[in-house]
């Protein structure tokens, strides 16, 4: 007898689920344009300098429900970095926090506009403490390829040298 009321219990039970709602899924929180503004740059990518020579490969990815986009590098000179970019609704701006095997940390900060992603920080010399203005833009060119160009500056952002200048192809 027992055995056939704990059928019986089990059954109910069962069916009670059964019929449940299921629970409403969440809203994606990222879904605004602002979050897909960066997007141009994701994919698989070899990347060469100025005069065409390998420069290393980048692959960019759309992450956590398209809140982030993630890096990762792998430099023809042996160095890989990874960083992380994303809109920041809070401030209405971009950021990026970059992070290499040299040992190398920036944060960046900026924005989307006429076609490329601009962003800005600054260095500063573990030794000395002198501060150096960084920019870094992100240009989609009509051909599909991505140019970055990060410039630094030893006078307070009056001249800027080139750090970085890679064109981005897509991998085959």
């Amino acid at each position: 007898m027992k055995s056939i009321a704990l059928a019986a219990a089990l059954c109910l039970t069962t069916v009670a689920h059964a019929e449940a709602p299921a629970p409403a899924k969440k809203p994606l929180a990222c879904t605004a344009p602002e979050f897909h503004q960066f997007d141009f740059w994701v994919g698989d990518w070899d990347v060469t300098n100025p005069q065409g020579k390998p420069a290393g490969r980048n692959r960019i990815e759309a992450v956590l429900d398209g809140c982030a986009i993630s890096e990762n590098w792998s430099g023809a000179s042996g160095t890989t970095g990874k960083s992380y970019s994303a809109w920041d609704a809070a401030n209405k701006r971009w950021t990026q926090h970059w992070v290499d095997t040299d040992g190398l940390v920036l944060f960046l900060s900026g924005a989307f506009a006429d076609g490329a992603m601009r962003m800005s920080g600054e260095l500063v010399d573990p030794a000395s403490g002198k501060r150096s203005p960084q920019r870094v833009s992100w240009t989609s060119n009509a051909d599909g390829t991505v140019r970055q160009l990060w410039e630094s500056s030893d006078d307070g952002g009056r001249s800027w040298t080139a750090v970085f200048d890679g064109l981005y192809r897509r991998a085959k």
